[in-house]
């Protein structure tokens, strides 16, 4: 369900490979659903994924304000609308919502596919510009 495309490639190494470990991650967390284990997979899923988005989208905002992007505040603004969801989705399971598990692979898949095809390919031609690889 979750497959790494060339697609989603924005040609910069580093952000790639980091996407390529959110596709993963949400990957794991359908294959647990999929084998009727998500309820004790998604705790550790979602601590996962907060943690790792947010050293996502810190590198990826260094390097979009150290080269000066212009849609920067917008980008950045997107990014946190997309934290607090994954920070709401993790709340709401320690609360004892348990039965969130497709919202959170809708949420993922969503967040995926629109946010990195359409939202980090607009900063891609501008970083590769700058001679970012």
């Amino acid at each position: 369900m979750f497959e790494w495309k060339s697609e989603f490639s924005v040609n910069i190494v580093s952000i790639d490979a980091q996407h390529q470990t959110l596709f993963r991650l949400a990957e794991d967390l359908y294959q647990a659903m999929s084998r009727g284990q998500a309820k004790q997979a998604m705790a550790k899923i979602l601590d996962r994924l907060v943690q790792y988005t947010t050293m996502h989208f810190a590198h990826e905002e260094r390097l979009l304000k150290l080269h000066r992007y212009p849609d920067f505040a917008a980008h950045q603004a997107e990014h946190e609308a997309l934290t607090a969801r994954v920070r709401q989705f993790q709340a709401d399971f320690q609360s004892g919502k348990v039965n969130m598990t497709v919202q959170v692979l809708h949420f993922l898949k969503d967040w995926l596919e629109k946010h990195i095809k359409h939202s980090d390919q607009r900063y891609s031609p501008f970083l590769k510009q700058r001679a970012v690889a």
